[in-house]
């Protein structure tokens, strides 16, 4: 475990995004990201749209539908803890999440805290990703729970990887630059984009999923018919 102790000022409030297709944003995002944020003591989140997944299917939305609700979302959510960064929207060649990471680490310096909010569904399939494991060369993962799935790796050598990484002590994720995993225990709810679009493709409605002005939004645009 890397839980040593560090008496190392902080180099700044830790950084996190959060990145997704957000097709559509929902609450599955957005309330595990809020909770998340008050276990680790993060002053703000930002939500980083991606343009065309690599290892996923194509997204039904525009990407300028997609930006719209990540922006309808936030509206409608008390206080300031989330902003946007849109720079993949404007890329039009896949979204590698490392070298998205490796442009922010120049951007904000060597000693900046930086955390990378993912599922725990993502983390298991990290090894996967382009140089997905180089991630932690460059920032923390910010790992929430997703209902259905365990904490193993799919191999021996990749769980003594995770369990190298871990930490629960979120000191460390502020003093640090990057190189720790934490696991938090966020709540887990059973929605998903996919089971969204499922069930507006059944003409089921999704309003206890979806925030009012996102709702409202997909039902103006006619999206997932």
């Amino acid at each position: 475990m890397s839980d040593t102790v560090d008496t190392a000022a902080p180099a700044g409030p830790l950084a996190a995004i959060f990145g997704g297709t957000f097709d559509p944003i929902h609450y599955g995002h957005i309330k595990p990201a809020v909770a998340l944020a008050r276990l680790v003591g993060l002053e703000r989140i930002t939500l980083l749209p991606n343009n065309v997944p690599p290892h996923r299917p194509q997204p039904e939305a525009s990407a300028q539908q997609r930006l719209t609700m990540v922006q309808l979302a936030i509206a409608d959510m008390a206080g300031n803890l989330f902003d946007i960064d849109d720079r993949e929207l404007r890329r039009d060649n896949p979204s590698w999440t490392v070298e998205t990471f490796e442009t922010l680490r120049r951007e904000r310096g060597v000693d900046a805290p930086l955390g990378f909010i993912i599922g725990q569904d993502s983390l298991l399939t990290l090894p996967q990703w382009h140089r997905g494991l180089e991630l932690l060369d460059t920032c923390h993962l910010l790992v929430c729970a997703r209902p259905g799935y365990g904490g193993k790796m799919a191999t021996p050598a990749l769980q003594a990887w995770l369990e190298s990484r871990l930490t629960q002590d979120v000191r460390q994720l502020h003093r640090r630059p990057a190189g720790l995993i934490y696991l938090a225990p966020t709540p887990e709810l059973s929605i998903s984009a996919s089971l969204i679009r499922e069930r507006r493709h059944a003409g089921l409605r999704c309003n206890d999923m979806l925030s009012p002005s996102v709702q409202r939004y997909i039902d103006e645009q006619g999206l997932y018919r």
